[in-house]
Parts: structure tokens; sequence; C-alpha cells
């Protein structure tokens, strides 16, 4: 049977009435107070192995208390409870040196747990105390379930140099994670250097990462310092992760388990001291049993995974989203909007297939265009209701990695229409219209070689054979 001493601080008599019938249950003696005062006369005279406290209480934050309770006992751990429930309150939980965050409302079976671990860890574990932050530029916004646990695994990571692999759709915010786990941790002094494998040459991806030496290519005029070297002592954030090559794949291993890289041309290898943060929007464990992605780099880099739920799993952070956005906009000198209810129901019932990208993008446009006041739920009607091409999430990619081959082509046709406005779609009839040719052509050069032909298009070869078979381009095989 669990013991201990329980020393419950919250304002809400329901609050404590329920906390005291589960601990006691659990078989733990319990203390119960509605102020700060008492709850730090309690522990200043030695009372209690554990602390469960709201943060807004009458007389006294519990993020001010929370310093004197971990400089008197610091060896006494501290539950924080908050209806606040954002980012900024997971974050300073942690800078406090709370021992765990939970949103209102919280599952007793999940506390009860919390607490048990809490209770039998060693002594001695104290967390790093960091400046505070007023919460005004939330980097990460929401308060569903599903963003509060994305919230209490952050402030977790923040003080450590743990490897990071974030998955999740398009539009997500994948970016937006990797740089709040570099802002808010120890290497926040550091810089924060992005790189996508997705918009770099294949060829040019290892001297990206790793710089190169003069003279180490054609064109390689003078050294260049790559992103490693760019990022020493804080965080590289590797995007798209699913599009490095096999070589630059091998390279990263290397320098994953030997903390160490050579510059491509040179010879002297040179330590390196970064965290690795990753992402793709990709299932990297279908690019491994295509061949596609190393098994043992994928694990090298799984050190944490944290997936990003799609919009469409966290409706009810549309409200906290679009007021953000719309306080964004009028930072930027839009002018200032408001949104009545009936809209942002109507919000809630789309899909959003581009995720909060295009929540930003619709709320951004709202802004801009609309002289109204108040977006009414017959703009947003207007706006959800404008025509656009549904194309399969696989098939974009795809034609965006071939629109910069056909560009030459695009500008033609469209010159050929003068002043008159080109008809709807004629991107992608064109696009349809010189793909044909154009794959025909890389795979005339390179003899059916599709690997060679993929790389001369510059696009993803699982891409390539999928528009070979889409497109029943006729497949020239290698000649002897």
């Amino acid at each position: 049977m669990p013991t201990g001493s329980i020393l419950v601080a919250d304002d809400d008599s329901a609050i404590r009435t329920v906390l005291n019938q589960a601990l006691s249950r659990a078989g733990y003696e319990v203390r119960l107070t509605s102020n700060a005062a008492t709850l730090w006369r309690w522990v200043s005279q030695g009372d209690g192995d554990l602390v469960i406290t709201d943060v807004v209480m009458p007389d006294e934050n519990a993020f001010d208390l929370l310093p004197r309770i971990k400089k008197a006992r610091p060896d006494l751990p501290v539950i924080v409870m908050s209806a606040q429930n954002t980012f900024m309150t997971a974050i300073r939980a942690s800078e406090k040196g709370a021992y765990e965050y939970l949103p209102k409302p919280f599952d007793l079976k999940e506390l009860i747990a919390i607490v048990g671990r809490a209770l039998a860890e060693p002594k001695g574990k104290q967390r790093l105390d960091a400046a505070d932050e007023n919460g005004e530029n939330m980097p990460l916004v929401g308060r569903s379930p599903a963003m509060q646990e994305i919230y209490r695994v952050l402030a977790r990571l923040m003080q450590t140099d743990l490897t990071v692999m974030i998955t999740g759709e398009s539009g997500t915010g994948k970016e937006l994670v990797a740089r709040a786990l570099h802002d808010y941790g120890k290497r926040r002094n550091g810089p924060f250097v992005p790189i996508n494998m997705a918009a770099i040459p294949r060829d040019l991806i290892e001297s990206e990462l790793f710089g190169h030496e003069k003279g180490a290519f054609t064109g390689a005029q003078a050294r260049s310092a790559g992103r490693f070297e760019q990022a020493e002592g804080g965080t590289l954030f590797l995007d798209e992760i699913g599009d490095m090559p096999m070589d630059a794949q091998t390279r990263l291993l290397r320098v994953l388990q030997q903390g160490e890289y050579t510059t491509v041309g040179g010879r002297t290898p040179i330590k390196t001291d970064v965290r690795i943060v990753a992402a793709t929007n990709k299932d990297l464990r279908i690019l491994i049993n295509q061949g596609m992605f190393r098994e043992d780099l994928f694990f090298r880099l799984n050190v944490v995974p944290i997936r990003l739920p799609q919009l469409r799993e966290r409706i009810e952070d549309i409200p906290d989203l679009v007021r953000h956005f719309f306080n964004i906009a009028e930072r930027e000198g839009l002018p200032s909007k408001q949104i009545e209810p009936a809209a942002v129901e109507r919000l809630k019932r789309y899909r959003w297939p581009g995720n909060i990208r295009e929540l930003e993008n619709l709320v951004r446009r709202l802004a801009a265009l609309y002289p109204q006041d108040t977006i009414t739920v017959n703009l947003i009607e207007a706006e959800l209701a404008t025509p656009t091409v549904s194309v399969p999430e696989e098939e974009v990619h795809a034609d965006e990695e071939l629109s910069e081959s056909v560009e030459r082509f695009l500008a033609k046709y469209f010159g050929e229409f003068g002043d008159n406005l080109p008809p709807p779609g004629l991107y992608h009839r064109i696009l349809k219209e010189v793909e044909y040719p154009l794959i025909g052509a890389a795979l005339a050069a390179t003899r059916g070689n599709q690997i060679k032909a993929a790389e001369l298009l510059g696009v993803n070869r699982n891409t390539l054979r999928k528009k070979i078979r889409d497109l029943d381009v006729q497949v020239i095989r290698n000649s002897r």
C-alpha cells in the first residue's frame, strides 16, 4: 500500500474534495488548503512528501512560490495543475522546477500514477531554472488534449540534448515545434539552423550539411562552412529527412555515432556539438522497407518521437488559433478584426487538408482583403467555397518536384495568350501535356535507367515510377 503525505493547494473546493478522496483511497495522508500562504507554512516546517498545487490562487501565483519551495526543499516534488493549459504554462512549470504539469481537467488515474512515480524516484533530481516568459508571443497555440500532451513532452525535453523526430502532415507546425525546443531549451543562446532536404539538389546535400574545401568539386572556388558548422553549440533542424539521399544518410549516421565529420574534400575530422531535431511528413518505416532509408539511422534519429496532430484532430483549438493569427496580422499592420461565433463554428466543420498553414493563410486573407470589422459566416462560406483543384497529396508533391523542370514550357505557353486571361486549370493541363514527353526524354537519355532518370529530373524515384505507371510512359530498357 502506498504511503506518504500529500499537500494539496487549490482554491476550488470541488477540486480539493475530489483529490482528497482519490489520494486517500490510494493510501496517502492528505492535507488540504485553499491558499499559497498555508502551503508555504507547511513546506517551510518540513511537512509533506509531495505537493499538488494549482497555479492561480487568491494570494499568490504558484510560479512565484515554486522557486522558494525548491530553494527551501529541493527534493520535494511539486505537481502543478492549471486551467490555463497553454504551451507557456507547461514551459514555466518545467523551468520553475515542477516535477510534472497537469492541465485541468485531469485524469485521476494518471495523477495517482504520477504521484507514485514522484515518491518512488531517488531524491536529488533538480531542474534548471530559466528566465521567465510572459507568454505574449507563444510559439504554439491550443488547449486541446492532443496539444496538452505535446506541451508536456516538450517541457520534459527542454533541458536535454536528446534527438527528436517530429512527424506529421504538411502544415501541422513541425518547424514551430523544433524552434520551440531550441528557443526554450538549454541551447537557446546558440544558433538554430534549419535545412530542408527536399529543397536542395541531391548532389549538393552533403556539401550543404558538412561543408566543402576549396577545389573539392567543380565550382568550389573557396572553402564553405556546412550547416553542422553553422549550428555548432545550437540546434540543427533536418526537415523532410525522408528525402535525404542514401550517401548522405550514411555520413549522417557516422556523425551521430562518432560525434565528428569531415568536409567534402577534407581529411581532418571535425568534432561537432549540435542537437539534432529531424522532421518528416513521410512514413520512414515504409521507406525502410523500400530500401530508401537506413534502418539504423532511423533508430538513431527516433530517440524521442513526437507526432503532431492534423488540425481536424484538434478542432477545439480553432478559436484560439484564429485569434492568434488575427493578432499577428494586426501587429504586422493589417486592420483589427473580430469574428462572429457562427463563423468560427463554420471553420470547425471544415476538414482543413492544408492544416494550420491553410487556416493561417485564410485568416491573413480575411484581414487583408475585407473592409468589415467583423468577419461573418457569409464571408467564411464564400472563402471556403472558392474552387480549388483537389489533388492527392502524393500527386501534389510530384507536381511540385516536376514544376521547375517544366517552367520554361509554362512560360512559353502562357505567353501565347498575350493580354487575354488563360482558361482555369491551365497549369495542370499543361503539366500533364509536358510530363509525358519530358519523362520519356529522360528515360531515353538514361537508356531506361529509372534511378538515373529520377536524378536527371530532380525527383524521387518513387515519384518517377508512379508517374511512369499513371501516364503509361514506355520504359526504354538498358541496351548493351
